[in-house]
């Protein structure tokens, strides 16, 4: 995708979704600037959406659990699921080792929400897919492989 197309489609969607929740006083503004971590999305090596995210000291957890197929026919659409079962999970985000941009997606999540996501993401190529949690103010961290057939995305 086109690095310029993508910078258009981000602060459109973003600021128009923002907009509207700042508009009918769900947020406040200031919450809206703050609500999306700019340095780990736009994050070009795993180690930097890292260490946007505060991540170095997260602890592998055998209690999160990443559904992805063993191998992806297409990597434009990976069906992904992450559930936690680490008690007052607060935020889930998931993150491509081979994408050009690490982060692919970061839920935050209220205590009336089940630990829970499911979404679908791009992926360039086969590569582990990496998945923190962050629970009681605390960071955990899993991995899955995944084979991609057909990459989704380009450098």
């Amino acid at each position: 995708m086109d690095s310029r197309r993508r910078d258009v489609l981000k602060a459109g969607g973003g600021l128009g979704i923002w907009s509207v929740l700042a508009a009918a006083g769900i947020v406040t503004p200031a919450q809206a600037q703050d609500a999306r971590n700019v340095a780990a999305f736009e994050a070009t090596t795993l180690d930097d959406a890292l260490r946007a995210l505060g991540a170095g000291n997260a602890a592998e957890s055998g209690a999160i659990r990443i559904g992805a197929p063993d191998v992806a026919e297409d990597g434009r659409a990976v069906a992904l699921s992450v559930a936690s079962d680490i008690p007052r999970t607060e935020q889930i985000v998931i993150l491509i080792e081979e994408n050009p941009y690490k982060v692919a997606a970061s839920f935050r999540l209220s205590g009336a929400m089940a630990p829970s996501i499911q979404t679908r993401v791009k992926m360039a190529r086969s590569t582990r897919v990496h998945v923190l949690v962050k629970a009681d103010g605390r960071l955990f961290a899993a991995r899955r492989e995944v084979t991609v057939t057909v990459g989704g995305c380009g450098t």
